[in-house]
């Protein structure tokens, strides 16, 4: 089978707009009050914002009401790699937590970042068959469970879709989640994946979450998706012909393509064993830069 080629992850840098911004322990007093001091300096760094936000190169903004906060690059980072456990991954730009979401209690989050790989067509959207391709996705993902092994990481299955993909043409929007196991965990894995597709690239908007958390986060995402959207001349509707980038992949391929069936964010729920018996969420980032022509990464 021919390998898609990669999506390209381009960090960005958000230029913030913010209504307020402030700390951990101004939105949780009495979690931060049951932090060791060692966590207490860890999580002081964090600030949570709420407002508008743009990203650099003004591509998408993010308007963020009081029932949720967001992070920015710097900080969405640091959650996911120090107290998440993940690999760095410079493409996230930000992430929204709802806010009532204390991110080291099991809260969901929603990291967002923007892939700058051309206009995606939808003209063939209609066309596929999402159980002949979640076939493929399981062979993928069972696949690469050897080379997880070989770099410290647990076996994955793939067990099916937690709700089959669907594209809104209206909307311009491509939804898709996953059902996954990780070896040896006591709760499976929720990835819900959300798409939108914009003149010169793709939004990326993917829920961390259990699969427990599935009604809640279904009920979340109409919020999250209106507060992410692109700005004015970067619309799928601006797209110009014979002028702008067309993307090498279609519908299909943003779901199942070689290295995007083994991108995004997946989840582990375990009992972490410190001060205050915290439950730790730890999500995975397979980078797969090995395929992309790379070195590895997970």
């Amino acid at each position: 089978m021919r390998i898609l080629p990669a999506i390209l992850l381009t960090c960005l840098s958000l230029t913030a707009q913010m209504a307020s911004a402030e700390g951990i322990k101004d939105f949780f007093p009495d979690d931060y009050a049951m932090l060791t001091e060692e966590d207490r300096k860890l999580v002081d760094q964090l600030d949570l914002h709420q407002g508008k936000v743009t990203t650099g190169d003004g591509m998408a903004e993010l308007v963020v009401p009081e029932e949720y906060y967001f992070l920015d690059a710097t900080d969405a980072q640091l959650v996911l790699e120090q107290m998440w456990g993940n690999p760095p991954d410079p493409s996230v730009t930000g992430m929204i937590f709802p806010r009532d979401g204390w991110a080291w209690s099991g809260s969901w989050g929603v990291p967002i970042s923007y892939d700058p790989m051309g206009y995606v067509s939808d003209e063939d959207a209609d066309s596929y068959d999402y159980d002949e391709m979640l076939g493929a996705m399981k062979a993928d993902t069972a696949d690469s469970n050897e080379w997880r092994v070989q770099n410290g990481y647990e076996r994955i299955t793939l067990v099916g879709w937690a709700e089959p993909p669907h594209y809104d043409k209206a909307t311009k929007e491509l939804y898709w989640a996953k059902h996954l196991q990780f070896e040896g965990a006591e709760s499976d894995t929720l990835n819900y994946d959300i798409r939108e597709l914009g003149r010169k690239g793709v939004l990326i908007v993917s829920f961390i979450a259990g699969m427990e958390q599935l009604p809640e986060v279904k009920q979340a995402a109409p919020d999250v998706l209106k507060m992410v959207s692109f700005t004015e001349g970067n619309r799928y509707a601006d797209f110009q012909p014979g002028v702008d980038t067309v993307a090498a992949v279609g519908i299909g391929g943003l779901i199942a393509g070689k290295v995007a069936a083994k991108t995004g964010l997946l989840l582990v729920l375990l009992a972490f064993l410190k001060k205050g018996a915290f439950l730790l969420i730890i999500p995975v980032m397979w980078l797969f830069n090995k395929l992309r022509g790379g070195g590895n990464q997970a």
